[in-house]
């Protein structure tokens, strides 16, 4: 089975895949069968291998969209439980992505029971600089599972939109600057 085949069975991001593949993390053997082929071996591992330390997070940016943060809890649960992961802590809130101070978010990444965080969205944990956080929690041994693979893929897509939403922070204010820089793209896209 190829990396990106067993990455989606799994509920793992490919790229978070390959990026394991890489440290040499992969949970199952793999080898490099071409330049851009890479096999999982899933006969020798264990491709259902239970995560025990299992921390679920979900975030929403304002009080009126709390129905999706529940939305988002389920869908967390939903996966941790078809998987037989073991959960150790769930944490949600409301908050800022762009706000540094979420409190949920600070005790569950201190939290060293919590091996493996996993999020819906890569931006429900920050809206810029998360592969920092990645990378912390990669040195300390833990990881974080992106579940949604329908994200942007290409890296300099995402520097632009995290660099667009910051300006568009500070000059519109926190809330709506998803919004506003989605419609920048969007106009820019036409335009």
């Amino acid at each position: 089975m190829n990396l990106t085949e067993w990455a989606k069975t799994q509920g793992v991001h490919p790229q978070t895949a390959y990026r394991w593949f890489r440290e040499g993390t992969l949970p199952v053997p793999a080898r490099r069968v071409g330049p851009r082929m890479i096999l999982v071996n899933i006969e020798a591992g264990t491709a259902s291998e239970t995560i025990d330390g299992l921390g679920l997070y979900a975030r929403v940016s304002s009080r009126d969209k709390k129905k999706d943060l529940e939305r988002q809890l389920v869908r967390l649960s939903k996966w941790a439980a078809s998987a037989g992961h073991r959960v150790v802590r769930v944490e949600s809130e409301i908050g800022s992505g762009m706000n540094g101070a979420r409190s949920k978010a600070k005790r569950l990444l201190a939290d060293p029971a919590v091996t493996t965080v996993v999020v819906e969205h890569r931006d429900r944990l920050g809206r810029m600089n998360v592969e920092l956080v990645e990378a912390a929690l990669s040195a300390s041994g833990r990881r974080l599972v992106v579940l949604d693979d329908g994200e942007v893929e290409d890296d300099l897509v995402r520097d632009m939109v995290e660099v667009l939403t910051s300006f568009c922070a500070r000059l519109y204010g926190r809330r709506s600057a998803k919004d506003r820089a989605r419609k920048a793209l969007e106009a820019a896209e036409r335009g």
